[in-house]
């Protein structure tokens, strides 16, 4: 608990992953992806409950022996590749009642640690907000992205005073959510069916720590930043 407040961790892996086949149970150092994500989860000091939500029996058998609930299977139709996770969080929380936070931890993002998980909860109650997510600095400016209009024209996503300097030591900060932590009160979340407001904190991590693991480009940067830690 934080502040009273009971909080549920959600971890969602679904199967039929494509870019790497069988993601969330692929081997990074030596054990399954989504290992990473209950050990971190376990050694949070504030998550009372952690719970799977997966349609896949072999992402369900890994993640009992490394020590997380599957309270269920998560039904068909909520694993889809146009199934939304708002819903498969909400139906998480639905055959999960009695908690007062939900903690989303993408199974993909095997860097994020206890202390963020825990650093990020105790943000959204320092500062009173519904909700919490991790961020990294973007790669990417937004006030340097273009669409790609008739005949190869470029034009700019962000309409900005052509006297800014463009230089990137002058820009202002940009930061882009790097899917690691999502932390909500749940009477809201249920209200909002989204974690991204007006009324949203940003909690920040390392680009370094928020490789985000879709391809298999990101399972050996996440190799080497592990490796590197191992033996530094």
């Amino acid at each position: 608990m934080i502040e009273n407040k009971k909080v549920l961790a959600v971890i969602p892996a679904r199967g039929g992953s494509k870019g790497i086949p069988n993601k969330n149970v692929v081997s990074l150092m030596g054990k399954p992806l989504i290992n990473w994500t209950i050990e971190a989860a376990r050694s949070s000091r504030y998550i009372d409950h952690l719970i799977l939500s997966s349609d896949d029996e072999r992402i369900c058998s890994v993640a009992k022996a490394a020590g997380c609930n599957v309270p269920f299977l998560r039904a068909s139709e909520l694993a889809t590749d146009d199934a939304k996770t708002m819903d498969v969080v909400l139906d998480a929380i639905d055959r999960t009642p009695g908690f007062d936070l939900v903690v989303v931890l993408q199974p993909t993002s095997p860097l994020r640690e206890a202390s963020d998980i825990d650093n990020c909860l105790e943000l959204l109650i320092a500062k009173g907000a519904a909700t919490a997510v991790s961020v990294s600095e973007a790669r990417d400016h937004p006030f340097l992205v273009y669409s790609m209009a008739a005949e190869s024209r470029l034009d700019a996503f962000l309409k900005i005073d052509p006297s800014v300097s463009m230089r990137r030591q002058d820009l202002p900060p940009a930061y882009s959510l790097n899917g690691a932590i999502y932390i909500a009160e749940i009477d809201w979340l249920i209200a909002s069916r989204s974690f991204v407001s007006p009324e949203t904190v940003g909690y920040l991590m390392s680009r370094e720590t928020s490789i985000d693991i879709d391809e298999p480009s990101d399972l050996e940067r996440a190799r080497i930043y592990l490796s590197d830690r191992r033996n530094a």
